[in-house]
């Protein structure tokens, strides 16, 4: 990117009062993917946008709307504020009490960069810290998990239904629940809650035996590493997938400025896990409601995990490829930051306000596009072709049915 000089005579910049209200908003909401816990609140927006509010806009019936809403929210609540919350202000207090006082803040870096100085001693001390950390951010995953089942024992207990054929109001003339089936429905949600919390008392056993053995077993120490860093144990030579599985499948809380925050890899394993939640549960209500997950979870998860991300990298590449927003925009797709944009302003010539402004324009494009247009697909689009391909597989089932009986 050329960079002009600023001239001696340019205005002297003054504060954006002149921007307009909508501008100034829409900056400050792409602005919040930039902050310290950027990937929380972020997350928070994208899902409540693709996952929240479409379903409660094409809600099918009142249990379907209260279901998804408790789910949903509670789901999002939990998994993109409550890691800092557990990992920063408890996990991390009880857990690092006998590091020594010069170790503790390193807790918040990542297994990843501190791996890259093998010669660090400290590691064997940090690194079982931290693996017990992650294990017992297995709660966030396991939890969302345990809350697929609970919402289908508050549908059955509120609105007494376990029959996805009636709670999506799939046919108008709507027979009564099975009992059979509504008994199965609550067996196996109590069960998959039991099987959780079993998981996750061996989880937190295995952290407790990292924290008072792991700095004196190397056994220990490769299990640790294995947890937090997966791709620098296991992919040593390969650097992509060593960077791959370090940013997707590690389990270690990710760096806000020192404290404990949500991850890429954490955010990775609620998708997984909170999935195989989503499947199962639905399967225990039908058929049409396994298929309907079959069909939308798998792509509103991708784009949870990081759909956005390639959107804007994709977006990018087109405006630098027919030259659009080259103010902001270099030959590496790199642009400043929000909170950097004022300096950078000053690197060319002309009316900083303006400049500002227009650059501004610029970055809210560059970011709130994709967003929007993950928000628009992703969300209301994917949300309402799953129903219309859920009432299409029903009634095309149900008219086999007759002709088999007839």
């Amino acid at each position: 990117m050329e960079i002009r000089k600023i001239n001696n005579t340019t205005p002297a910049f003054t504060n954006s009062g002149k921007i307009g209200l909508g501008l100034r908003t829409a900056s400050k909401v792409c602005a919040i993917q930039e902050g310290g816990a950027g990937l929380s609140h972020i997350k928070f927006i994208q899902d409540c946008a693709t996952c929240l509010l479409p379903k409660v806009v094409f809600a099918r019936s009142k249990a379907e709307l209260a279901e998804n809403t408790f789910l949903e929210f509670t789901e999002s609540i939990l998994v993109y504020y409550v890691p800092a919350l557990l990992g920063e202000k408890i996990f991390r207090k009880v857990f690092s009490k006998k590091l020594p006082n010069d170790l503790k803040s390193k807790v918040a870096t990542p297994a990843s960069i501190l791996l890259k100085n093998k010669s660090l001693s400290a590691n064997k001390k940090i690194m079982p810290v931290k693996a017990a950390l992650a294990l017992a951010g297995l709660g966030i995953p396991l939890t969302e998990f345990i809350l697929n089942y609970a919402k289908n024992i508050m549908t059955l207990k509120v609105f007494k239904q376990a029959n996805f054929d009636n709670i999506a109001n799939l046919d108008k003339n709507k027979k009564s629940d099975d009992k059979v089936q509504a008994q199965k429905v609550e067996k196996s949600a109590k069960h998959n809650i039991k099987m959780a919390g079993g998981i996750y008392a061996a989880a937190l056993t295995l952290g407790g035996l990292l924290l008072a053995k792991g700095d004196k077993s190397k056994f220990l120490q490769h299990i640790s590493e294995l947890i937090v860093a997966p791709g620098t144990k296991l992919f040593k030579k390969n650097e992509k997938m060593k960077n791959f599985f370090n940013k997707f499948f590690s389990l270690d809380f990710g760096n806000n400025n020192g404290k404990l925050c949500l991850s890429r890899g954490q955010l990775t394993s609620c998708v997984l896990i909170g999935g195989a939640g989503y499947f199962g549960s639905s399967k225990d209500r039908g058929k049409q409601n396994f298929l309907e997950t079959l069909y939308r979870y798998p792509l509103v998860g991708f784009y949870i995990i990081c759909g956005n991300e390639l959107l804007e990298k994709g977006f990018k590449k087109l405006l630098f490829k027919t030259g659009k927003c080259k103010e902001v925009l270099n030959d590496k797709l790199e642009v400043p930051r929000f909170d950097e944009l004022k300096a950078y302003v000053k690197k060319f010539d002309g009316n900083e306000n303006e400049l500002y402004k227009k650059m501004l324009k610029q970055k809210v494009l560059i970011a709130g596009l994709p967003l929007l247009f993950g928000i628009g697909v992703m969300g209301f689009f994917i949300t309402e072709s799953s129903n219309l391909f859920t009432k299409f597989r029903y009634n095309k089932d149900k008219n086999v049915s007759k002709k088999i009986n007839m």
